[in-house]
């Protein structure tokens, strides 16, 4: 089969893709279609992987004691965050919207095996962190995907990874990388929620030269 060809017109509607996409926290109730949520598993599985290694798992949290248990460690580990703040972010900091876990319809939690047999060790010996940054590229590519369907993805990142493991009753060797609100935007934006509040500015690419 060749290649496909792709033109000006679709290097233009990617560029809008990387640049709309937004860490979403404000979600619609209405359910994700199971079809559109498998499809979307695959079209992560295309992600590059060390090795092909293909080290990601994802776990679907449906049941409502599972969901109660990362929403109760997410405000145990959010309410420590905010007392390590300095005194003049505090307050910004409590404002912040950093989770949609009461309203996504469709909840992930991702983990990466730690030494997978797939792949043979290929590019990793040196480097085992390859098997969480390929299992980041698999989320990655969850999140474009899911924009593209105008879906919209929030990374829930303040959780303990102990205590995710445990409350999903997963092998303790797997390690934890994030856990994934899916589901309808309540609204789009062009900017960063983060930076639209004033928590932080986006920034030029830094890249050196030797």
């Amino acid at each position: 089969m060749p290649p496909p060809e792709f033109g000006a017109a679709f290097r233009e509607s990617l560029r809008a893709l990387f640049l709309w996409r937004r860490d979403v926290r404000r979600f619609r109730p209405d359910p994700v279609p199971e079809a559109r949520i498998a499809a979307l598993l695959e079209l992560a599985g295309t992600a590059p992987s060390v090795g092909l290694s293909q080290p990601w798992r994802f776990v679907r949290v449906e049941s409502p004691g599972r969901r109660a248990a990362i929403r109760a460690l997410f405000a145990r580990s959010n309410a420590e965050a905010l007392a390590g703040q300095a005194p003049e972010r505090a307050a910004l900091y409590a404002r912040l919207k950093l989770e949609g876990l009461d309203r996504a319809p469709c909840q992930l939690a991702l983990f990466c095996l730690p030494d997978p047999e797939q792949g043979h060790g290929l590019g990793r010996r040196t480097m085992p962190e390859t098997l969480a940054y390929s299992a980041v590229m698999a989320l990655h590519t969850l999140w474009l995907a899911a924009r593209a369907e105008g879906l919209g993805l929030g990374w829930v990142s303040i959780l303990e990874p102990e205590a995710v493991t445990a409350a999903l009753d997963v092998p303790a060797a797997w390690r934890f990388i994030g856990y994934a609100c899916l589901g309808w935007p309540e609204a789009e934006s062009d900017r960063p929620e983060l930076e639209a509040e004033g928590w932080e500015r986006r920034q030029a690419v830094v890249c050196l030269r030797r």
